[in-house]
């Protein structure tokens, strides 16, 4: 992976940081999701079957997931906190 600076308008870098707040990912995982979706809508022969998925730790049993698959079990955890 690639890591690369971009500059965005204060607008839209809020309402980013929103999607990512409550879809529970990173502002990175945000943007690289929308521009996989604008280059497959836009330019769909420059889609590749090489698309970023969330890592997992070797051994780790895939404790890192993405948080949109496990939102409910994070919920009921939460619930049940004393």
């Amino acid at each position: 992976m690639i890591r690369t600076q971009i500059q965005l308008p204060d607008k839209l870098h809020q309402h980013l940081k929103r999607i990512a707040r409550d879809r529970e990912c990173s502002l990175a995982e945000v943007v690289r999701r929308a521009t996989e979706r604008y280059v497959r809508t836009t330019a769909p022969e420059l889609d590749t079957d090489d698309k970023w998925e969330m890592p997992s730790l070797p051994g780790s049993g895939g404790m890192l997931r993405d948080p949109a698959e496990i939102r409910g079990e994070v919920e009921a955890l939460h619930r049940h906190r004393p």
